[in-house]
């Protein structure tokens, strides 16, 4: 009997950069591949119309991160994919929160990959320590999700 289970799973390598280059902080954090994210990847092997996934956006939540969340506890910024690349069975989004966004300095503490500009479908969610990002910081994320 074969026997083949699809697993997605991920994890991002955070960055806070000073205003000067100096990296102040740097995090590498598991995530979680929530419900409404399976789903998006299902329809999009049926050829759905869903759009991609383009936009990253991060918070002050601390809940931890469920199967069924479809938004962070406590958003803060959200900003467009800087890229997303596709090689062998991982997707790679990568975003950057430049000095001023989000407007003011702000203890990140979680993350989440989504569809749209606003509201959207959530493809995955993390929480994680607090990352400090003041206004003059840059923060940048890479975050790898894996097929296997």
């Amino acid at each position: 009997m074969i026997k083949d289970d699809l697993t997605l799973k991920g994890r991002l390598d955070i960055v806070v950069t000073a205003q000067d280059g100096t990296v102040k902080q740097r995090e590498s954090v598991k995530n979680l591949v929530v419900t409404a994210g399976k789903n998006f990847v299902a329809s999009r092997m049926a050829g759905t119309s869903a759009s991609v996934m383009s936009h990253m956006a991060i918070g002050t939540g601390s809940v931890a991160a469920a199967t069924g969340d479809t938004t962070l506890g406590s958003e803060s910024a959200r900003v467009a994919l800087t890229s997303t690349t596709a090689t062998d069975n991982d997707v790679v989004y990568v975003a950057t929160f430049s000095a001023g966004t989000p407007a003011s300095s702000a203890a990140i503490t979680e993350a989440a990959i989504l569809n749209a500009s606003s509201g959207g479908t959530m493809l995955c969610r993390t929480v994680f320590a607090q990352i400090n990002k003041g206004t003059s910081d840059s923060l940048s994320i890479s975050w790898i999700v894996s097929a296997s």
